[in-house]
């Protein structure tokens, strides 16, 4: 592969030698259960075939000197001070990931990488997870020690969340572990079992990014977290042992509804059915049904835009086109929402005739550029 041929040129001409071993891990797509991870429920993500790629040479020393090739900028981090956080953003996921391996008691020896993405940064689609588990499966072959691939997105997660400080779930981590080719993953996000499910075939996903992302995501996706705590608060005085709204079935919400102030029966609802909808999809897919699946699809959308309103009007665009394309089964706005990227699922053959129009409906509408990406569900992270 040309970028692989690039990282083993780039080690041969900075340090004198070629790399010892090349990991890599993929970025993911979201299926459908959008929202529903902090909720306790079922998600069903796939690890898509856009990945970050790392080349590694040993280092004797205890640092990590790490080059970003798509950046063109690098650090060095000692592995004895990975306490004090290197000043570059970029450089904190890959340093979190030793931080956390030693944290947990595994050996983490020096290293001269680089590494490389062909994961769209900052459109939902997992780049920094993809970077985590990356280096994780460099971190493991260099160490000689070996954990499961759920036990790595577990360290990478903790990485995220303590080190870089972002609080997200297990679901990007878990994806890029666990990915399998042709397969979506069903997880259950409160105990961390799942399986693999095969996405039809003579279908491909296609994500569509939008190009916008927006500031206020965070702050809203807060207000969202908030307000499903305080329906589960409420109906718990029905509902005596709920512990999250995946533990609220739809008939129950409908009869205590109106326990529920409006803006949060709004979100709680969309959450309820989301929970009910993402095995349903499960199901429709083990039995080949894409246009089952497209369907759920397109009512997910309705929902993240109408009732827990994290769309945008971008998305929105992206999504409509999408779903008067011939070939096009569903289409939905995929991750937290506010900006980002659509996922569709496509007849395979008319991927190519479904992006090109797509594309132009959008700049058409929008005056954006958008981008489009044709997927395949991928293997996860490995050594190669």
């Amino acid at each position: 592969m040309e970028l692989i041929d690039r990282l083993r040129q780039h080690c041969q001409a900075r340090w004198g030698r070629p790399p010892a071993l090349v990991a890599c891990a993929p970025g993911r797509v979201n299926l459908i259960g959008e929202h529903i991870d902090y909720n306790a429920g079922f998600v069903l993500p796939a690890a898509i075939d856009r990945a970050t790629w790392v080349a590694v040479v040993p280092d004797e020393a205890p640092t990590l000197t790490l080059e970003a090739l798509d950046l063109g900028e690098a650090a060095v981090l000692s592995l004895d001070g990975l306490d004090d956080k290197p000043a570059q953003t970029w450089a904190r996921y890959p340093g979190g990931v030793a931080w956390a391996l030693r944290d947990a008691g595994l050996e983490v020896r020096g290293m001269k990488a680089v590494y490389a993405s062909t994961v769209p940064r900052a459109a939902g689609l997992s780049s920094s997870a993809s970077v985590e588990m990356a280096f994780a499966m460099a971190f493991q072959q260099l160490g000689g020690w070996s954990r499961s691939p759920m036990e790595l997105a577990l360290l990478c997660q903790r990485a995220e969340n303590k080190y870089v400080g972002v609080n997200c779930g297990i679901m990007d981590q878990f994806a890029s572990a666990c990915g399998q080719a042709g397969q979506a993953l069903l997880l259950d996000c409160r105990s961390l079992t799942w399986e693999a499910v095969s996405v039809p075939a003579g279908t491909a996903i296609v994500i569509a990014n939008t190009c916008v992302r927006r500031e206020l995501g965070s702050s809203a996706y807060n207000e969202r977290r908030a307000q499903c705590e305080e329906a589960v608060r409420l109906l718990a005085a029905r509902l005596p042992g709920i512990r999250a709204l995946r533990d609220v079935a739809v008939a129950d919400f409908e009869r205590h509804l109106g326990l529920l102030p409006a803006k949060v029966a709004q979100r709680a609802r969309h959450v309820v059915v989301e929970c009910e909808r993402t095995p349903a999809g499960a199901a429709l897919l083990r039995k080949g049904d894409a246009a089952g699946f497209g369907r759920l699809m397109n009512e997910c959308h309705a929902s993240l835009r109408d009732l827990y309103e994290v769309s945008c009007p971008e998305l929105d665009v992206m999504v409509a086109a999408a779903q008067r394309l011939p070939g096009c089964y569903g289409a939905r706005l995929t991750g937290a929402g506010f900006g980002g990227c659509t996922v569709n699922l496509v007849e395979a053959g008319a991927t190519a005739a479904f992006s090109e129009a797509l594309g132009a409906a959008y700049t058409a509408a929008t005056g954006l550029q958008g981008e489009i990406y044709v997927c395949q569900a991928s293997a996860g992270a490995r050594v190669v």
